[in-house]
């Protein structure tokens, strides 16, 4: 009877522990797959890995006015991704810290874009996501855009 309750009190230590690595991992599936979308072009995929209601925001930065914050719905982000275009929109994280609170997500993700094999920007990316009933989906992406001091 006592080995019982102390399997029963490690297995109960134990499966929070387990349920956020198999979260982790689903989170990072996600994001992958976004990028993977984005590089082929699949619109269809690139659409099964957001909510509805997804938006990309960005930091966009000019030497000549203050920084301000730009806009994109999923849909019009999803349409750009799906019009051809010479180069492949290949963009590259490190994934950094995966904060994940019950069905809410947060990625923080140093990045390196390029057109094709051609260097265009770095930065941080920031994604939201949701767990819903049939996985992860991202929310939201926020980012800076850089073209030196790359993070690493």
């Amino acid at each position: 009877m006592k080995k019982l309750l102390i399997l029963c009190l490690l297995l109960a230590l134990c499966s929070p522990a387990f349920c956020q690595t198999n979260d982790n991992d689903a989170i990072k599936k996600v994001i992958n797959n976004m990028f993977d979308s984005m590089r082929s072009g699949d619109t269809l995929s690139l659409r099964n890995t957001f909510a509805d209601g997804m938006v990309i925001q960005h930091i966009q930065s000019a030497k000549d006015r203050p920084d301000s914050l730009v806009i994109t719905q999923g849909d019009v982000f999803i349409r750009r991704i799906g019009t051809p275009h010479k180069d492949v929109y290949d963009e590259r994280i490190t994934f950094g810290e995966v904060s994940i609170n019950n069905n809410l997500a947060m990625v923080w993700a140093p990045y390196k874009f390029y057109f094709g094999k051609k260097f265009s920007h770095c930065g941080i990316d920031v994604f939201q996501l949701m767990k819903t009933n049939v996985g992860w989906k991202i929310v939201s992406v926020f980012y800076n855009v850089r073209t030196g001091n790359c993070p690493d």
